[in-house]
Parts: structure tokens; C-alpha cells; sequence
């Protein structure tokens, strides 16, 4: 299998989106000719630095407007083939016309096709011929097919691009009844389910594979079906991408193609969290109104290990109030790593000292650490132990809500779903009284997570992080905690009237102990109680009845302008 990576993923400038292809693995790029032109590199030099990267050029991209039109400028195509004999490229882009002045002919745009062929294939050049999704005439794919072999000429071939075809919502299974020889290339684009103009979404919102909402899994078996041989290619674009370390989002494009093409080490089963490590000082006495006790002191490193019942909770007090790590209870832990190690996750190294538990972990993109540990739990020895873990009303870890930059919501989003094998949930955007939260959900294996990033920069609610618990009464449980003197999050009494006319549920017990309220279509319910916040970190309370699988959605705002007001 060939990887390649279009140059208009990546910011930066040709040299370093060149060089962050080579570092991430790819065997070949598509050039995107705006970088070319704006390159103080000649053609010829570009083609030395391609050689020297062990890169291949396996498009040159795009040619526009050229067939469907009164008069095709030839002149401009000899230019172009000059261009790629310097670059060393062989294959040539051709996007179906959007001019104005394009008529629906198709035996004229296979015509005039059919002579660029012949022109590039007297050169050694081939041409690639493609559906635009907002194309003036030729839209889809399978249009496009019907020129390309009404045109008959053998370096004229199709250019799939799933973003095209899936956008629109066309059947991909056509793709099987092409020939695999007229398969020229293949361009791999996810994005998110939007309602809005196709170019728009084209230009700005696509993202890599695993990140949106197209089945590219069903997609690429058709593809496969029909022969196609040539590279696995990603063109994306998306503002952000474009935006941030070419390094960095190179290694998460090829992270999406591996987990895309799937020959991977088999995720080991997840039997949920082993620990959550939370860091900051003012941590310790919510947890002891909560019902934890710190158990043990670590033998080397300045943590400690607070639990109850099966809950546990790594705790450092020598760092900004942040859940600092996630450990997963992996059936199989080195296999966990492998397949971490696959996708291009950063090992870390650890110090150990004598004797204690050798825990692999990898760093998340926004740095978080991920421990993946075995079901025995042996790592709990490095613990010099304090007193039993007592017992008490909350029952496990429900789920982890983890803050995400900016600029690493999707990869963060990707690495979570391939490394950890979770399967995306749904997606909300919640308004706070500091502008929109974008939330995603994963979860799988008795692990569930919530990863939120702010719509837009620098929005203060979207950085918080919490550890929720599950319990089955949650109103003991909140009644020993505020007896204990925890503080939780006052709840305006605006959102029980408005729980009552819209919900008909009797408030009385709700309102006086803080609980919020929600209930799915199928009437399963969810209690919930947030603490007050400490640094970057809260804690929830959380019970669910009737099989509600949600997060309370219809509370994150007003969860959100309440912590507001602790401010």
C-alpha cells in the first residue's frame, strides 16, 4: 500500500510541508499548484528535494476549466506539461469545469479530453479527470466515467475523490463497474455532517479519515472491488489543519490512513478505567466529602492514591489543578501499546524504581498521558498502603470530560477512537456565557469520554475538565457530600420551572440538593450534581436509570453559566 498526502493539508511552506510528509511516512505527495508558484524553488529543485526525501510527486494538481468550453486553452496545458516534466510529475489533475462559459456537451468535453490526452501522452503524461461536487455540468463520478470512456483514449482515466461523491450522497457502489486500469487516482477526504453549501463545506470543513461522518470504510471496499492499484491519497482541506504544526498534523494524517486501511494489531479489550489521575492542590478535601480516603502514598513519586469502593483516583499536588492522565484496564496491555505504537502515539518513557510496575503509557495530542493497565491491578502496589478503601455510594468512573486546545479538538478526536478502538457517539455544540462548546463522545469497553474544545479561541467554560461518578442513589449520595461540607454548583431556580413546564417532573427534592434533570426519548433519565470548580477541575455525580446512554446535553449550558458565576 502507497500513502501519499496532498501539500494543501499542511501549512507552512513547500520545503516544510515536504518535510513533514517524509517524517511522518508517506511515500508521496500531490502538489498543489499554488505552492509551487509561491516556492522560491525552481521546478527542477523541487524535484532534487522530493529525491532527497525519498518522496515521489504522484500528482500535479489542479487544471481547471478546461473541457465543456467554446475554445479549451491548449497553450495553457503545454505550459503546465512543461511545468511537470521539470517537477518530474507523470499525472495531471483536470476538475470538471464550474466556468460560466461551460455548455452541457458531453460529447464536446470528451472530445477536447480525448486531444489533451493525446498531447500528454505524447510527452509521457497522463490526465485524471474529475468530478467537482459543484461542478457546472459534471458533478458526479459516474458522469464523469461516461466522458472519460466516451473520450477512449488510454492516458485519460478518473480521479475518485470521496469528498465528491460522499458529499453529494451518491452511491459509491458504482465505483465496481469501472474498470481498475481507468482508476487513475483516488483522493481521501472525511468531514462532518453539515447543511450547508457544498464548496463551502468542501473548502473549509473537511478533515482526515475517522474525524467526520462518512463511511470511507464502505467507501474504499468498492474501490478496492474495482482494481484500483495506485496510491491512498489524502486531500483536505480544512482551516485549522492549515493553521498549525505541519509535523504534527502530518503524523495524525497518516495515523488516520493507517487506521483507515485497518492492518493493525487488534485492539485488546477495555473493561473500563483503572485510575484517572488528577492533579492540583484543593483536590484533596472534595474528595473526602465525597466519601474517598486516601489509601496509599507512592513509594518514589510525590502521589497519591485516594479511593472508594472500586473508584480509584491518582492525586498530584505539585501541579495546576488539570486531569492529568487516563488509565485504561486493558485485557491485553501490550497488545494496547502495539497497536498504540501503530498509530504513531509517542511511547513515554517512565522512570521506575525498584520493584515497581512497569504501566506503558502514550501521550494524547494535548499531551495527557494514557496508561493502559492490566485487569489485576499490580500497579497498585507501588502504593505504600495507608488504609483499606472504604466503601460508600459511588461506584465507578461514568465517564471523563477532557479540554482539548483549539487547535487538536479533531486529532485529539482521531486518537482517542483508533488508539483506544472507541466508537464516536453523538456530537453538541452548548452554548456558555463565553461563546459556543464543541463536544464530542467515544466510548466503548466500560470506558466512556467527552473531549470539548471551544468553537472559538480562548473561550474560558471549554477548558474546564471533570471525572465523573456513577452511582445508583445519587440523592445519598450528594446528601452525605454537602453534610460533609462539599460545595456544588448552585442551579438558578429558573431551570426547575422550566424542568417542570417542560418536563412535568416534581422539582421539590431537585431544587433542594442541586440536582439536574434530563430525559431521553425513550424515557431513560439522568440525574447529575457538579461540585464547585477547582482550578480546571470539577467533579459530577451522575445516575442513570433506564438505559439513558447520554451526557445531559440539555444541562451543559446551564452547568456552564453557573460555573460562570463562580467567577
Amino acid at each position: 500500500m502507497r500513502r501519499s498526502l496532498a501539500t494543501v493539508c499542511l501549512s507552512g511552506t513547500l520545503d516544510e510541508k515536504l518535510d513533514a510528509a517524509a517524517a511522518a511516512g508517506f511515500d508521496g505527495v500531490e502538489l498543489f499548484e499554488p505552492d509551487v508558484i509561491a516556492s522560491p524553488r525552481r521546478p527542477a529543485e523541487v524535484r532534487e528535494r522530493l529525491a532527497e526525501l525519498g518522496l515521489t510527486l504522484d500528482l500535479y494538481q489542479p487544471f481547471r476549466d478546461f473541457e465543456g468550453v467554446p475554445a479549451p486553452d491548449f497553450a495553457r496545458a503545454e505550459a503546465k506539461f512543461d511545468v511537470m516534466a521539470e517537477l518530474g510529475a507523470e499525472l495531471l489533475l483536470v476538475c470538471s469545469s464550474v466556468s460560466p462559459e461551460a455548455v452541457d456537451d458531453d460529447a464536446l468535453a470528451a472530445a477536447q479530453l480525448r486531444e489533451l490526452a493525446e498531447r500528454a501522452a505524447a510527452r509521457g503524461l497522463r490526465i485524471a479527470y474529475e468530478a467537482l461536487a459543484w461542478g457546472r455540468h459534471v458533478a458526479d463520478y459516474q458522469h464523469a466515467w461516461r466522458i472519460v470512456e466516451r473520450a477512449d483514449h488510454p492516458a485519460l482515466g478518473l480521479c475518485l475523490d470521496s469528498f465528491h461523491i460522499l458529499s453529494r450522497g451518491s452511491d459509491p457502489a458504482g465505483i465496481r463497474a469501472i474498470p481498475g486500469g481507468k482508476l487513475f487516482f483516488l483522493q481521501l477526504a472525511d468531514a462532518p455532517r453539515m447543511a450547508m453549501d457544498v464548496l463551502q463545506w468542501s473548502r473549509h470543513h473537511r478533515c482526515f479519515p475517522g474525524q467526520g461522518g462518512f463511511d470511507l470504510a464502505g467507501f474504499m471496499e468498492h474501490v478496492r472491488a474495482a482494481g484500483y492499484a495506485g496510491p491512498w491519497s489524502l486531500e483536505v482541506f480544512n482551516d485549522v489543519f492549515r493553521a498549525v504544526d505541519p509535523r504534527r498534523m502530518a503524523v495524525d494524517a497518516m495515523r488516520s490512513l493507517r487506521l483507515l486501511e485497518g492492518e493493525l494489531p487488534a485492539a485488546a479489550p477495555l473493561s473500563g478505567y483503572a485510575f484517572a489521575e488528577v492533579a492540583g492542590q484543593g483536590i484533596e478535601p472534595l474528595l473526602e466529602g465525597l466519601g474517598f480516603a486516601r489509601t496509599g502514598r507512592h513509594r518514589s513519586k510525590p502521589v497519591q492514591l485516594w479511593e472508594q469502593g472500586a473508584i480509584r483516583l491518582v492525586v498530584n499536588q505539585g501541579d495546576e489543578p488539570r486531569v492529568a492522565a487516563v488509565a485504561v484496564e486493558s485485557a491485553e496491555p501490550e497488545r494496547s501499546v502495539a497497536r498504540a505504537e501503530a498509530l504513531l502515539a509517542p511511547v513515554l518513557d517512565r522512570a521506575r524504581g525498584p520493584g515497581e510496575a512497569d504501566i506503558s503509557a502514550v501521550a494524547a495530542p494535548d499531551g495527557t498521558s494514557v496508561f493502559f493497565c492490566g485487569p489485576d491491578a499490580g500497579w497498585v502496589a507501588d502504593f505504600a498502603p495507608e488504609r483499606p478503601a472504604p466503601d460508600g455510594p459511588l461506584a465507578r468512573i461514568d465517564h471523563l470530560a477532557l479540554a482539548q486546545p483549539f487547535d487538536a479538538f479533531d486529532e485529539a478526536a482521531l486518537f482517542y477512537r483508533a488508539v483506544l478502538a472507541l466508537e464516536p457517539g453523538g456530537g453538541e455544540e452548548s452554548a456558555s456565557p463565553d461563546g459556543l462548546v464543541r463536544s464530542r463522545a467515544f466510548g466503548g469497553g466500560g470506558v466512556r469520554l467527552t473531549l470539548n474544545v471551544p468553537v472559538l479561541p480562548l473561550n474560558g467554560r471549554a477548558q474546564l475538565q471533570h471525572v465523573a461518578f456513577a452511582t445508583t442513589d445519587i440523592v445519598t449520595a450528594v446528601r452525605r457530600a454537602r453534610a460533609a461540607g462539599v460545595p456544588f454548583l448552585p442551579i438558578p431556580g429558573n431551570y426547575y420551572d422550566d424542568l417542570e413546564a417542560r418536563l412535568h417532573v416534581d422539582t421539590a427534592e431537585l431544587r433542594a440538593l442541586g440536582l439536574l434533570y434530563d430525559r431521553d426519548a425513550r424515557g431513560g433519565e439522568l440525574l447529575q450534581a457538579f461540585t464547585a470548580t477547582r482550578g480546571r477541575v470539577f467533579f459530577e455525580l451522575v445516575e442513570r436509570r433506564g438505559g439513558y446512554a447520554g451526557h445531559g446535553a440539555a444541562n451543559t449550558p446551564i452547568r456552564m453559566a453557573a460555573q460562570r458565576e463562580e467567577t
